[in-house]
């Protein structure tokens, strides 16, 4: 972890954040499975899962993984991560409410502050872009907390699906708009 480094736990998940011009330290290694909203794909640095991303494609998955982390040593290792893997997919499925997570989360300190935020919104609530940006003191960046949830690496465990239009309609979401309605459909149910 870099000085500018900060730590937060919630729940049992606790997020390392680095500074946005910080590597992941270590290689890459990643695992596939299926999961409720699809295929999932979980990447881990020497620190914690550094990704965690949806699609119905395994290729796109792969292609996502390598587009987030240009340049860097990524290998497939279904079996090292298979523990991690079925952790994350028990969260994404709701079957687990907790996970023992450690993810190592590189942003600025305007991102850090926007996924600490979204961690803080209970399951089955939503939060619009303006009350995120109220509540980490900046009213005036409701399109930087969009930009933030943009680019989000943890799906569902930085719940960015929880965010929504200030007119309470369900907006854009990096792994599909379908996908963001039916989390927060099995949320609230």
């Amino acid at each position: 972890m870099t000085a500018e480094a900060t730590s937060i736990s919630t729940s049992a998940i606790a997020l390392d954040f680095r500074s946005s011009d910080t590597a992941p330290r270590g290689p890459i290694s990643f695992a596939i499975d299926r999961c409720i909203e699809g295929q999932v794909l979980v990447a881990r640095s020497s620190v914690g899962l550094c990704a965690i991303f949806l699609d119905d494609d395994v290729d796109a998955l792969v292609r996502q993984l390598r587009e987030a982390f240009p340049g860097r040593v990524i290998e497939r290792a279904q079996q090292d991560l298979q523990g991690d893997l079925d952790d994350v997919v028990a969260f994404v499925d709701g079957s687990a409410s907790q996970a023992a997570l450690r993810l190592d989360v590189g942003g600025s300190p305007f991102q850090r502050r926007v996924w600490a935020a979204l961690c803080d919104i209970p399951a089955g609530e939503t939060r619009t872009y303006t009350e995120i940006a109220g509540s980490i003191g900046a009213p005036d960046a409701v399109r930087a907390v969009a930009g933030a949830c943009a680019a989000n690496r943890l799906a569902v465990v930085v719940p960015c699906h929880r965010v929504v239009r200030s007119d309470g309609e369900i907006s854009g979401y990096r792994w599909g708009v379908e996908r963001k309605r039916a989390l927060l459909a099995r949320e609230s149910a």
